[in-house]
């Protein structure tokens, strides 16, 4: 009797892996590939898998999408944890997105052109601080994204901060317009009134 080769455990994950492209891969392999995990990142031709996140990070997008939609305005819509396409090799998922009604084809589509995406919004975890610091932000100025906001946990009492930034139109680069701690009030891009000190009942 002739015994079937034993495989490994490790050898068989590695099978399963998808084996990058010689030019790294591009937004159509993000979008079509089987089997990649919930939140999958394109980023300059890199795949970037989501670790489990913090607590913080689950109710701070719940606090900050509460809070969009309260004011928002019928011509738009505020989505969580949707794909933007910004080129052929970059497509990141931030964690709030603020698009045009228009914008919604159909319940069933994952992504949004760049162009469509009037507020992108990070919230910093531990495994992706440098692309949310980093990364990101660049290229969603470069891409035309008008407003971004980077929101981080700070402090012994872990109270939550949000960063608010424009887009220079000449510098094509952003500019912080505001640090917000307790009550986040802006007008762009639409009137919007939020308590963060509630993030503390959630």
């Amino acid at each position: 009797m002739t015994a079937e080769p034993m495989t490994s455990p490790e050898h068989e994950c590695a099978e399963h892996w998808p084996r990058p492209p010689q030019d790294g891969w591009t937004v159509d392999d993000l979008l079509t590939l089987p089997g990649l995990p919930p939140h999958t990142e394109l980023i300059d031709g890199g795949l970037f898998f989501v670790s489990p996140r913090r607590h913080f990070h689950s109710v701070a997008i719940d606090l900050l999408v509460a809070g969009l939609r309260s004011t928002v305005p019928p011509e738009l819509r505020v989505n969580r944890e949707m794909t933007v396409i910004i080129d052929r090799r970059n497509g990141p998922e931030p964690d709030v997105s603020v698009v045009p009604k228009a914008a919604l084809k159909s319940r069933s589509q994952t992504s949004f052109e760049a162009s469509d995406v009037l507020l992108a919004i990070e919230v910093v975890s531990p495994e992706s601080e440098a692309r949310d610091r980093n990364a990101k932000p660049p290229k969603y100025a470069a891409a035309g994204i008008e407003n971004f906001w980077l929101v981080d946990m700070e402090g012994k009492d872990e109270h939550l901060v949000v960063r608010v930034y424009e887009r220079d139109p000449l510098t094509k680069t952003y500019s912080c317009t505001g640090t917000y701690r307790d009550r986040l009030k802006v007008a762009v891009p639409y009137p919007i009134d939020i308590d963060l000190t509630a993030i503390d009942e959630m």
